[in-house]
Formats: structure tokens, C-alpha cells, sequence
């Protein structure tokens, strides 16, 4: 398999930095960037601005869009890193059927500093009231495959590189091997 046709998924809770690392790693690489909150439907950007937190329900066709962007940037052999909260184990599950050999970057972020980030932040849909809720669905990634684990606290360009030599290395190496990313074990917490 072509390297370019590896994604990365940066994910995490709301205000962890998923928008500002993923732009910067597809930049680095000369891939596209995919905003994940982007594809959300009109009603559940209506339900997060009033505070209502989202349910499965509301996530399935969102995280389809995003899995059929996956798959058709893999079949373009285009490079791409999404930003997308993928909170819980079955809503990465669904991203990895528009291509098995996504990567994760985990931003993991204490709680009162995903709130700080979130409350400081202008004309996102993202109330800071939710936050609780993200934490409350977080099911930690860092025990599947091709996952990274990153101190969100880190300045920018240090996540970056972080993520870069993990893909350069030890997520690129272990998705050339194919097979079903939760048969490989390469996850690394740094």
C-alpha cells in the first residue's frame, strides 16, 4: 500500500487542538485536511449551540460521511488527516471502514483545560457546557492499534513532531504490514 493512502484521524474532546495539529500535520505532509465538524447535519450543530449534547444516533451519519471521505481519498491515493472527536471505540471502529489502515492521534487533555480552551474560543458551535459530556463518552484509544497518545498541553509544533515521526515510523511501518488494525498492537504513549 502507498503511504499517501494512510490516514491520519487527529481526535479528542472538544478544545484538545484537533483543528490547529491536524492543519499543520496535513500541511507538513502536503495532504488535505478534512474538518470533521464540517459534515455534521444542520440539526445536530443546532442541538450543540443550544447545549444539547449529541447521541449515537446523531453521530452514525455524520461518522459515515467521514468514513466514505476516507475511502474516497484512499481510492485517489490521496494523503489526507481528518479532525474528528471519534470519542468512542465504535465511532473509530466506523471510520475504519473507509480504510482499515487509519491512524490515530489521540489529543488527550485534562478536563478543566478542555473547558478553559472551549469558553475562550469565538464563533465555534461548541458551547463550553458540553465538554463534561465529551469526557463522559471518551472511551481512551491508546489500548488499539496505530493509535498515539499526545499531551494536548504541548505546544503546537511539538505535537506535530511527535505525530510526524509516528506516522514516519512505527504507523507507517505497521500498516504496510495490512491486515485488521485491531489485530496490530503498535500503539505508542509518548
Amino acid at each position: 500500500m502507498d503511504q499517501t493512502a494512510l490516514p491520519i484521524v487527529v481526535m479528542g474532546v472538544a478544545g484538545c487542538g484537533k483543528s490547529s495539529v491536524g492543519h499543520a500535520v496535513a500541511s507538513r505532509l502536503g495532504g488535505r485536511f478534512i474538518e470533521g465538524d464540517a459534515f455534521h447535519s444542520a440539526s445536530s450543530v443546532d442541538k450543540m449551540r443550544r447545549g444539547i449534547g449529541l447521541v449515537d444516533a446523531d453521530r452514525w451519519g455524520w461518522l459515515d460521511r467521514l468514513a466514505a471521505e476516507l475511502k474516497a481519498a484512499y481510492e485517489r491515493g490521496e494523503r489526507v488527516v481528518l479532525a474528528c472527536s471519534a470519542l468512542k471505540r465504535r465511532y473509530r471502529d466506523r471510520l475504519r471502514l473507509g480504510n482499515p489502515s487509519a491512524g490515530f492521534v489521540f489529543l488527550d487533555l485534562p478536563p478543566n483545560e478542555a473547558a478553559k480552551r472551549v469558553s475562550s474560543r469565538n464563533g465555534h458551535f461548541m458551547p463550553d457546557s458540553l465538554v463534561a459530556s465529551q469526557f463522559a463518552d471518551l472511551e481512551s484509544p491508546v489500548a488499539e492499534g496505530r493509535t498515539l497518545r499526545v499531551d494536548a498541553t504541548r505546544p503546537l509544533e511539538a505535537i506535530v513532531d511527535q505525530a510526524l515521526s509516528w506516522y514516519a515510523s512505527g504507523y507507517a511501518s505497521a500498516s504496510l504490514g495490512g491486515g485488521c488494525p485491531s489485530a496490530v498492537r503498535d500503539s505508542a504513549v509518548l
